[in-house]
């Protein structure tokens, strides 16, 4: 398999430099050259198997020949042995046809640990079959940088330095990272928003000097990795459901776009998906890009749901490439414009391509609230705020009534206390594990809202002297 950049002017690599690459050199994201198809009766074998197995089918195809299946196995079943449930992502039922499929059984419960338990030891195993070591520079609105940390903390292949925004992430997020004190564990609160610090890595990253100097790397979702582990569960739900004889529909709810993109490369793969719903709170920039066509930068509001609180999507770049017939130079004079302006135009003929799969809905606090409270009332289960966006969503543009629905339920209850016992009047625990968290020590430094203070401090915290650019 080899991968080449949506904005086409970087190298084509093979998945091992692609994961230690992270971002591509000319600003662009990798993604696989073409599409592995999965046929359907090996779809119908993953009835009843083993999530571990069912990840090393799905994910085979995109990691040879950098990785054989036996190297593929071990890690995959190393990283999901961690999880607390057996069946690792379980499905569970709300009524008739509507579903959860629980993503937070791991370390940090949040669906980032799918990917990111994965991510961290095949970083490790590549670098330590090379002999190298890197610098993981990343920034999350909650949930990436615990699962990240946890991931990579202790390893001596891998210094992690992890950019969050300042007050915009719930106490429990933070803690989960701060209170990590592994000597190769570097947390930063920035006085900005997300969107401030995912910009601040990717300047990072296209500053050549400073990453080669660095020997930079990623675990946001521009690294294809994450996407790849991302797309495993989509199949294993819709086999569970049924599939892929009868067609299962998601809602998934989305800041960044890289979960739903999973999703759509699920579909590209074989799998037979009726629909899937982009689910955004009032950071509403995708639901605004495929209801309109414009995708335009607006205000970041902080909201009850802060692992959606970005209004700079990621990985739609990646969509943007399929939808533009891997023009990478149609790709590259959007994001130009993007970078110009605040915003860009999707041609219509490229949009209806979007919508033949693709809804989506932006759904209110209120809202948001009131389905945590719904569920709660009718099931007595506990959901997070995000997961509630993402039932919101689903319920508001469903399109087939017998089509079963699947939302990714994408973080434990307890990650969002303050929230869900305002809807529920009911304060969910955090497991035994974690119970002591608000009690342990932290450990983190706050800088500004700029990036050559950011830039300095990494450089004097590795010893390493890198002029600002």
């Amino acid at each position: 398999m080899q991968y080449r950049s949506t904005r086409g002017r970087a190298p084509v690599l093979e998945f091992e430099d692609v994961l230690l690459t992270g971002l591509a050199r000319d600003g662009g994201l990798y993604v696989p050259h073409e599409w592995p198809l999965i046929p359907q009766d090996e779809i119908e074998a993953l009835v009843g198997e083993p999530y571990v197995e069912a990840a090393i089918r799905v994910m085979a195809p995109f990691v040879t020949p950098s990785l054989s299946r036996d190297e593929l196995g071990d890690l995959v079943e190393a990283a999901y042995g961690a999880f607390d449930h057996a069946a690792v992502v379980p499905l569970s039922q709300l009524d008739g046809g509507d579903w959860l499929l629980e993503l937070y059984h791991g370390p940090t419960l949040a669906f980032k640990d799918v990917a990111l338990q994965l991510l961290g030891r095949l970083f490790d195993h590549v670098l330590a079959k090379r002999g190298e070591k890197i610098t993981i520079v990343g920034a999350t609105s909650g949930d990436t940088g615990s699962a990240a940390i946890e991931a990579c903390r202790d390893k001596d292949t891998i210094e992690i330095f992890m950019l969050h925004p300042k007050g915009r992430v719930s106490e429990v997020q933070r803690r989960q990272m701060t209170t990590v004190l592994s000597s190769n564990v570097h947390n930063i609160a920035v006085e900005g928003s997300f969107d401030d610090c995912q910009a601040m890595v990717k300047e990072m990253f296209n500053d050549h000097a400073f990453r080669d100097a660095l020997k930079l790397s990623a675990v946001n979702s521009i690294n294809w990795a994450r996407v790849m582990a991302q797309i495993v569960y989509y199949f294993t739900a819709a086999v569970a459901l049924g599939g892929p004889q009868r067609k299962v529909a998601f809602a998934v709810p989305t800041g960044n776009f890289g979960d739903v993109y999973a999703g759509y490369a699920a579909a590209r793969m074989g799998l037979p998906i009726a629909q899937l719903v982009v689910a955004t709170n009032i950071n509403d920039i995708l639901d605004r890009a495929l209801k309109a066509g414009e995708y335009a930068r607006g205000e970041v509001a902080a909201t009850i749901s802060p692992s959606m609180d970005i209004q700079v999507s990621s990985n739609f770049e990646r969509l943007l490439f399929d939808l533009y017939d891997h023009r990478g130079d149609r790709v590259c004079a959007l994001m130009d414009e993007f970078s110009a302006h605040g915003r860009l135009h999707i041609g219509a003929a490229e949009l209806d391509k979007a919508r033949g799969l693709f809804d989506s809905e932006r759904v209110s606090e209120a809202e948001t609230l009131a389905t945590i409270a719904s569920v709660y009332a009718k099931t007595g289960k506990l959901i997070d705020p995000h997961t509630a966006v993402g039932i919101a969503a689903g319920h508001a543009c469903r399109r087939y009534s017998s089509v079963p629905l699947v939302t990714l339920a994408t973080a434990h209850p307890a990650k969002f206390p303050d929230a869900v016992e305002q809807a529920a009047r009911v304060r969910p625990a955090l497991p035994q594990k974690l119970s002591d968290l608000l009690e342990r020590e932290e450990r983190y430094e706050v800088l500004p809202n700029d990036l050559a203070a950011v830039k300095d401090h990494i450089s004097r915290k590795l010893g390493v002297q890198v002029s600002a650019s």
